[in-house]
């Protein structure tokens, strides 16, 4: 295997890997608006069962300056270094059904060597399908389904569940990347982008996490874990309505997002206005006065920097 080494290692014993697996990409990074791919990472790792195939070399992909790793003083001496980790598992879902994922910290550097031995590896072990999920801030309600805009080669998920289809340049991820090559090589792929409010985006919202389960479900028909999301965001959403009723001017803020997302997915004449127009209300306006509640909610930049 040529890439082993300086790009990835493959653990002493590799695990017996079955053909046709689906791999399921989650990368945290630049698109990760309610840190919905942390959370998704941290629900992969921490409830589900998996074995080691690949771990990515730090040194090759990772900014350290950047995203520095954590480590612990203890009164007189250094433990506990805990570097960031970017690797593919053998994972088994909560039915049993085994799949591949690919979890961690977007490279930093390396792109093309990166997915090259990605995709070296989805070959070698013949995958039958790539799923990947981010998320951007869209001013669109959180008393509304949180929407997803999919692309890829699956036209059938596109039908089905993309709700906003635009024609524009973005700034590329890895996962871009890899959504391209895929797609080029014939392997059936799905890109969901979730939809998330714009005044939630820097909060972390379960919503988000829990929507992009669900999506990696509808294109792989994998069981995976949501209830722990669902009680939390009970509580999460309980507390943001609490502020926003408390508040007038927020309220008619929300109602006219309310009525804009209603007008847009209801084919009114208003359908063909973007999602982003002018006299929508700014995040910095609606997310002001929630500032004191999501201030105590726990910070996510170390869970995008694994």
């Amino acid at each position: 295997m040529p890439w082993t080494g300086d790009v990835f290692t493959p653990p002493a014993e590799l695990p017996t890997i079955p053909t046709g697996l689906p791999l399921v990409v989650a990368l945290t990074g630049f698109t990760d608006a309610g840190s919905a791919v942390s959370q998704v990472v941290d629900a992969l790792r921490e409830r589900i069962v998996s074995t080691p195939v690949a771990l990515f070399a730090n040194d090759a992909f990772l900014d350290y300056r950047a995203r520095r790793p954590v480590i612990s003083f203890d009164a007189d001496h250094l433990s506990d270094y805990r570097p960031p980790r970017l690797e593919i598992v053998l994972a088994s879902d909560e039915m049993g059904k085994q799949f591949l994922a690919l979890t961690g910290y977007e490279p930093d550097f390396g792109w093309e060597m990166f997915v090259a031995a990605v995709i070296e590896l989805a070959e070698r072990y013949q995958i039958g399908s790539v799923t990947w999920v981010h998320a951007i801030a869209m001013p669109v309600p959180h008393t509304r389904p949180l929407g997803t805009t999919v692309s890829g080669n699956r036209e059938e998920l596109v039908e089905a569940h993309s709700v906003w289809r635009p024609h524009t340049q973005v700034p590329a991820t890895v996962g871009h990347l890899l959504e391209l090559r895929f797609s080029e090589s014939g392997t059936p792929t799905a890109s969901f982008v979730l939809l998330v409010p714009h005044y939630l985006a820097d909060a972390e919202y379960p919503a988000a996490a829990i929507r992009a389960l669900e999506s990696i479900t509808i294109a792989s028909g994998l069981a995976l874990p949501t209830e722990d999301l669902r009680e939390a965001n009970r509580d999460f959403l309980a507390k943001v309505d609490e502020q926003i009723s408390a508040n007038d001017e927020l309220a008619t803020m929300l109602q006219n997002l309310e009525t804009r997302y209603d007008q847009y997915v209801q084919g009114s004449p208003l359908r063909a206005a973007s999602f982003d127009d002018e006299d929508l209300p700014s995040a910095d306006e609606l997310a002001a006065e929630l500032e004191r509640y999501l201030a105590t909610r726990p910070g996510d930049d170390d869970k995008r920097s694994r």
